[in-house]
Parts: C-alpha cells; structure tokens; sequence
C-alpha cells in the first residue's frame, strides 16, 4: 500500500511542476479581486487576539476574520498588515504567517515584501505551494534584511527558478536566525542550481529540506560545500532524489562535520551497493543519530550488510526506516546481527518487503522489546511461524499493523490475547481475510478494556465479516479515545449496511473523539443517511462514503 501512496504524492507533485499558461496567471489575478473571496483554510499569523474562524451555525459557511477596526497597539503600518491577510482570507497567529497553498501571484508578494518591515519579530514565514511566485521571489528577498528574528522558512513546491535561488543566497546572510529551510519540490535546485546557495546559510541551521529537488551527482559537491559550515544541523531530508546515486559519496565525506544529525533521510536516493558501504562507513561521524530512513532504495536489496555492520556505532537510534525495499532472508540477518547492539530501539520498519515474511520470527527476538514502539509488518506476506511470533512483540507495541496478511485472518485471537491494557493506539487490519469470529473475538477485547486508549481502527477490506460481527464490535463499548474508524470495503464491491447501522447509531455516542470514519462502498438507503447525516451533524466527524444517490434518496426529504 506503500507503494501506491506514495505514486500518488509522486504524481500530485509533478502535475504541480508544469507550467502554467498565461491565461492561468490572468484568472488567478481576477480571482484576487474577487470581493467575495472565500477564506483558504490556512493559517496566517500573528496578533495573539487574533479573530478565529469559524463555521456559521445555520448553514455551515465559513466565515473569514474581520479586520480590527484600530491598530493602536501595533500602529498604522500593522493594519496594512492586517489588511492583506484578510485579503488573502487568512487568520492571524502570533509570530507566523502561512499563506501555503493560497495561489499567491508575483504582484502579491511584491506585497507582501513592502509590508515585512512592519513585521521585525516575525519568526515563521510559510509561502509553500504558490506556483506563481517562481522567478519573482526576488520582490520578498530583498526585504528580508528587516527579518533578524526569522527562524523558519518554507518555499516548498514554488517552481523556483535559477535566479530565484541566487536571491535567495544573496538573502540569507541576513538571517541570523534562521534554523529551518524548506526548499523541497523545487526542480530548479538539481543540476547545479544548488551552487547559488554553497557558503550563504547561517550556522544556526539546524535543518534543511531538499525533497524531490532533483539533485544529481554533480549537486553532491554543493551539497557538500553547503553542509561543511552547518555544524547544528540536525535535521537532513534529501528524499526523493533518484538521481543522487553517485552524489552520495560527497554526501558521506561530509557528515564527519555535521556531528550533532539526529534525522537522515534518504528515502528513494537510488542507493547502490558502493555507496551503501561509503554511507555505513560514515554513520560513526553521527553518533548522535536517532532516525535513520533509507526506505524505497531497491539497491539494498540483498546488499543490506555492508550498511548494517556500521548501525553498531549508532547506540542513539531509535528510528531504522527500510521499507518498500526489497529486503531478502539475508537481509534480515544482517539486521538480527545488529539489533541486539542498538538498545535504544523504538522503531523497525520494514513493511512491504514481502521476502522478509518468512523470517520476522528470526527478527523479533533480537530487539530490544521492551522499548519498541513500532513493528510495522504490513504487506510482508507473514508465515505462520513469523505471525506466531509477533505475539511476543505485541505487548509492549503501540502500533500493530498486519494489513495484507492473510494469514491474520481466522487467527487475529493470537495476537489480541496478547494485549495488555493501555498500550495500543493503533491496530491496522486491512485486507486480511477477517471472519466474523475475529471482529467478536476483538469486540471482546474492547470489552476487556485491552483497548481503551486505541485512537485507530481500520478494518477496512475485510467483507467476509457478517453483520453480527460489526454489531457485536460496535455496542462493545470500550472506544472512548477511538478518533478513526475504517470498515471500508475494497473497490468495485458493494453491500448493504442496513443490518449493522442501528449499532453504529447507538454507538456514537460513546465514541466522543471520533474524527473520522470510513463506510466506503457501504450502500445505505436515504432515510437511513439522514440518520447518520443527523448524528454526525454537530460533531467534526469526517465521514468517507460513497456519495452516489438513490432515486430513493433524492425523493426522501430532510425531517426537521
């Protein structure tokens, strides 16, 4: 399932790289003026007497902050601010502006550019997301000379060009600061443009975002320049570069200098075998490491020992991130060797290695079981043995997920008998061929007060469970903390819900955190909807269901 989110992340990420068209730039303008511009969602920042928005309670419109009607405390050049922050529809938040995703133009951030001197302790500025301010970002750099107190700043997904990063080179020696830099999903950064910023960051840098930049190898020497001043850094995210292969080697030679990393993530970095040895070699440059995430990286496959003898260095790790990689048997003895050495251990991820499925059992009695946390195993198409196993993991996990392993089903009282109270909060058990005696035999869990503090459930794709089972689930009681909820079925497949609807209905409720639930492909006749629909109507529950009316529905009216 991995895999297919994160194509989908892919895909929505390149459709937001192509360039629009000058008829694109005109709507968006029109729109700006629009005087009935609706509020975007998102947060701006900065009056602690901020106006919140909120839901009208007739018909459930948004309705956007007035803008004050004085400026005594902050004087006239804060209305200014104030005045464009409404314009954009956005709220206010003490020390942050985020105006992400709010198809801002280059005539707005000229704007916004005059107006940052009469914000001098602006600490978060956030403008992810604005495609159309690529190759006028110079109109904001040029003013950031007033932002001294200016600790983060996010340009994700903003189409920089050349020029634009130059700028922005050229700023940064103002930002004393400064501590986070996103500038992920800009495709300009690769192929050399990372050089406008080689000796301009400030060494209070503690992390830089470099995602999908498309670096190459030649951007490894840059990087590399980049990180040799950047002694706080903690936080190094290079994902989704699969072109970085040969700059990894550069990457490496650095890292002696960048000793206080607590997060690497070279997640789809295209890692080979050569360079999977010159990384190991260098981790004992990081002692201070906590996550290491080298998911996606088909390259480990079968090599993952010439990493793994390194991992001993690292006594610090608690986060090892190795999925969607297609780890074989031998992979995971190159784990088990290790793992009794890395005792601060909470988390092992190697879930859609499918391979793997067969020697888990080897795998779990070499962690240090009594501070994992987190053990995802889904889609490793687990055996008896290594699903038997698990069980002695499952008391001290906060997270369980099997999903996409069909062996779970018929046997999921193995692992709830298992269960202690007051430990998981989340249980994931899509797709594994459930029976109606498993949902009885976790109703009884539920029961027990096995899972009070449970904040997810999903047992989504699991139709061979009768309605005896959802309704023995649902009036359990024992879900007060539950905040999402999944009893989606697969696509392409239907079937009434009428026989369980009036458990739900009882249940919710008792269910007073829930966020969201999902009842996907679930058919339900009008009147029955409205019941839902009334249930849910005061409360901030997401609802996923299929939204396809019956004649039925359209001729049934709302009861008051």
């Amino acid at each position: 399932m991995e895999s297919t989110g994160a194509t989908g992340v892919q895909r929505s990420r390149d459709s937001a790289s192509v360039r629009r068209s000058p008829l694109d730039l005109i709507m968006n303008q029109i729109r700006r003026k629009r005087s009935d511009r609706r509020p975007l969602g998102r947060l701006l920042s900065w009056a602690s007497d901020r106006t919140v928005m909120r839901a009208d309670e007739t018909d459930g419109r948004v309705q956007s902050p007035a803008v004050p009607e004085t400026d005594e405390e902050h004087g006239v050049g804060w209305g200014r601010v104030r005045a464009f922050l409404h314009k954009m529809g956005s709220e206010t938040q003490k020390g942050k502006i985020n105006l992400s995703h709010c198809d801002l133009t280059a005539t707005d951030l000229l704007e916004l550019g005059t107006l940052l001197p009469y914000v001098p302790l602006l600490e978060d500025l956030d403008l992810s997301w604005n495609e159309l301010i690529g190759g006028s970002l110079h109109a904001l750099t040029s003013h950031l000379n007033h932002m001294t107190c200016l600790s983060a700043l996010k340009l994700s997904g903003c189409r920089l060009n050349h020029q634009d990063i130059t700028a922005l080179g050229d700023a940064l020696s103002c930002l004393p600061s400064l501590e986070v830099l996103d500038l992920s999903w800009n495709g300009a950064l690769g192929g050399g443009g990372l050089q406008g910023l080689v000796g301009k960051l400030q060494p209070s840098l503690t992390e830089l975002h470099l995602v999908a930049c498309e670096l190459t190898a030649e951007d490894g020497t840059s990087l590399g320049g980049i990180l040799s001043s950047l002694s706080c850094l903690s936080v190094l995210d290079l994902s989704c570069n699969p072109h970085f292969t040969d700059g990894v080697k550069e990457l490496c030679s650095t890292l002696s200098k960048t000793t206080s990393l607590r997060t690497l993530r070279l997640q789809g970095v295209g890692l080979v075998p050569h360079n999977l040895q010159t990384l190991g070699e260098s981790l004992q440059f990081v002692p201070s490491l906590r996550l290491l995430d080298l998911s996606s990286n088909k390259g480990v496959s079968g090599h993952l020992s010439l990493l793994s003898s390194h991992l001993s260095h690292l006594s610090l790790l608690e986060t090892i991130d190795l999925h969607l990689s297609q780890l074989t048997s031998s992979d995971i003895q190159a784990l088990v060797q290790v793992l009794p050495s890395l005792i601060s251990l909470t988390e092992l991820n190697i879930s859609s290695n499918q391979e793997a499925g067969d020697t888990v059992h080897a795998l779990i009695p070499a962690l240090p079981l009594t501070h994992m946390k987190s053990l995802p195993l889904n889609n490793c198409d687990l055996s008896l043995e290594s699903y038997t196993a698990l069980v002695v993991a499952v008391p001290y996990l906060r997270c369980v997920d099997v999903s996409w392993c069909k062996v779970v089903g018929g046997r999921l009282s193995l692992l709830l008998d298992a269960l202690q109270p007051s430990v998981l909060q989340e249980l994931r058990l899509s797709s594994c061929e459930l029976t109606t005696q498993d949902i009885q035999h976790l109703a009884s869990a539920c029961r027990g007060g096995f899972l009070s503090c449970l904040r997810v459930l999903d047992l989504s794709y699991n139709g061979s469970v009768g309605s005896n089972g959802w309704s023995s689930l649902l009036t359990s009681g024992g879900l007060g903390l539950l905040e999402e909820l999944d009893l989606s079925l697969r696509p392409f497949t239907s079937a009434p819900c009428s026989d369980w609807l009036p458990a739900l209905l009882r249940a919710l409720p008792r269910l007073a955190a829930l966020k969201r639930l999902g009842l996907q492909r679930w058919t339900i006749d009008g009147k029955e909807k409205l019941q839902l629909d009334h249930n849910l109507k005061k409360r901030s529950v997401l609802l996923e269901m299929d939204t396809e009316e019956t004649n039925q529905d359209k001729e049934i009216q709302p009861e008051e």
